[in-house]
């Protein structure tokens, strides 16, 4: 059963010379997770931040923390996100050799794991790991920069997704990330998404305008 949709800011678009503030602003703005896009300039072509920010802005808020690591290898700083305060830890198939492994590692630290799939992955990926995800996040453009166009074929995806979720009958989150505005945050939701990232759609307009930027997004149900 499809679950209520979620909004999750990605800080990546925040003043980072303010974040502990930004992070407090889109809190009382209503936002359901805070999104973490964590880049090393090699997985992906752009740097973001690391743990020590991670664990620097946690007490700024209570809402979960959706760590993206977008990061190769990533197995050996799984242990240090989840230190640092991260609640759902998702990882790419492609940024290790073994990624069961890996998923059963970000549980067994007692954090939600979660599985990205890029534009060019295909949903097939998830045939032996859909048991052991707690999310499925569905990257609608290619992963590095905010601000980018959504790809209108990764609708198709999401749909599959959607099918596969429902058979096994378990609470996974659908989550899509990449280019989620208020004309195509409707379209994913129908394709199936119960969770939606929103960099710039949710930071443009400064704080006084945040929490009617995820207002907007959660309308689009």
């Amino acid at each position: 059963m499809q679950q209520s949709v979620r909004i999750a800011p990605s800080i990546l678009s925040a003043d980072f010379a303010r974040l502990g503030e930004e992070v407090r602003a889109i809190d009382k703005a209503g936002a359901d997770w805070i999104h973490v896009d964590v880049m090393d300039g090699h997985f992906v072509p752009n740097i973001s931040i690391g743990p020590a920010v991670v664990k620097a802005i946690r007490p700024h808020t209570t809402k979960p923390f959706d760590v993206h690591l977008m990061i190769a290898p990533v197995d050996p700083y799984i242990d240090a996100f989840a230190d640092a305060g991260a609640d759902t830890i998702t990882v790419h198939p492609e940024a290790g050799p073994h990624i069961h492994r890996t998923l059963q590692r970000i549980r067994a630290l007692g954090k939600r794991s979660g599985v990205v799939l890029n534009p060019g992955t295909p949903d097939s990926m998830l045939d032996y790991l859909i048991d052991d995800v707690d999310l499925v996040l569905v990257m609608s453009v290619n992963p590095g920069f905010g601000g980018q166009r959504f790809i209108d074929g990764q609708l198709r995806k999401i749909e599959a997704i959607r099918k596969r979720i429902d058979a096994t009958g378990h609470a996974i989150d659908l989550q899509v990330d990449g280019g989620i505005d208020r004309e195509t945050a409707p379209r994913a939701i129908a394709a199936g998404a119960d969770a939606l990232v929103a960099g710039t759609a949710t930071f443009k307009g400064g704080p006084q305008a945040y929490a009617d930027n995820i207002r907007a997004l959660r309308g689009a149900t």
